[in-house]
């Protein structure tokens, strides 16, 4: 029996993004620049292939920074981390590198304004993602609500309904962000929302590759992480 012709179609773009290559190249150079070994809260990356090779060349790949020793760099995830953990690294006089994404930094800055201006965040993203801690840690406990689906926006109970900002977590489906943010606009119509779209490039792009390839496919393998 003749098998048919398998066709294999390659979504482009496709691969990692500007910010997870430009967290790589920093690990690595602090390792030629300090030598092995480099400590790194969190895995670089959500890729299992890449920390595994990073930690053949001297990466230590740890938690939390209490794990760290004094005398060795660190080095901190693409993700973001709250302002408590450099601000523990100068306490402790350790060498930092932070390896944080610009477009998570851009996150980052948008919610100080925010706060600055008297507005609670409602960030939008998921629960425990290291992304999600970091940003939220960049403001005072409480000034920050997290919603995750459409149905927390219902349960919200902010300080002041007329005195709003949301932001999301920049890795997250552009079509499920859209739904959550409609509904905030429902119920908070005051809500001020970011100049820019918060969800990077990159994930946007590479959703729009799979929603352009898939009418032509039977099967979609994601490799990677």
């Amino acid at each position: 029996m003749t098998k048919p012709p398998l066709n294999l179609y390659l979504a482009a773009p496709r691969g990692f993004c500007a910010g997870v290559d430009r967290a790589i190249k920093i690990v690595e150079m602090a390792i030629k620049k300090w030598g092995a070994p480099v400590y790194v809260r969190h895995e670089i990356v959500h890729n299992k292939y890449v920390v595994d090779s990073l930690r053949d060349q001297g990466a230590i790949f740890v938690k939390e920074l209490e794990e760290c020793p004094d005398d060795r760099p660190v080095i901190f995830s693409a993700h973001g981390v709250p302002k408590s953990v450099p601000a523990a690294a100068v306490a402790r006089e350790m060498i930092y590198v932070d390896a944080t994404c610009p477009l998570v930094s851009k996150v980052h800055i948008e919610a100080e304004r925010h706060h600055a201006n008297g507005l609670q965040m409602v960030m939008i993203g998921h629960e425990g993602h290291p992304e999600t801690l970091g940003t939220m840690g960049q403001l005072p406990e409480g000034e920050v609500l997290l919603v995750e689906t459409s149905a927390d926006v219902a349960k919200l109970e902010p300080r002041d309904r007329h005195k709003l900002a949301y932001i999301t977590q920049t890795t997250l489906s552009v079509d499920d962000t859209i739904e959550i943010v409609n509904a905030l606009k429902s119920r908070f119509p005051a809500i001020v929302g970011p100049h820019k779209e918060d969800i990077c490039y990159a994930t946007t792009n590479r959703q729009e590759a799979v929603k352009a390839v898939a009418p032509k496919i039977d099967a979609l393998l994601v490799i990677g992480a």
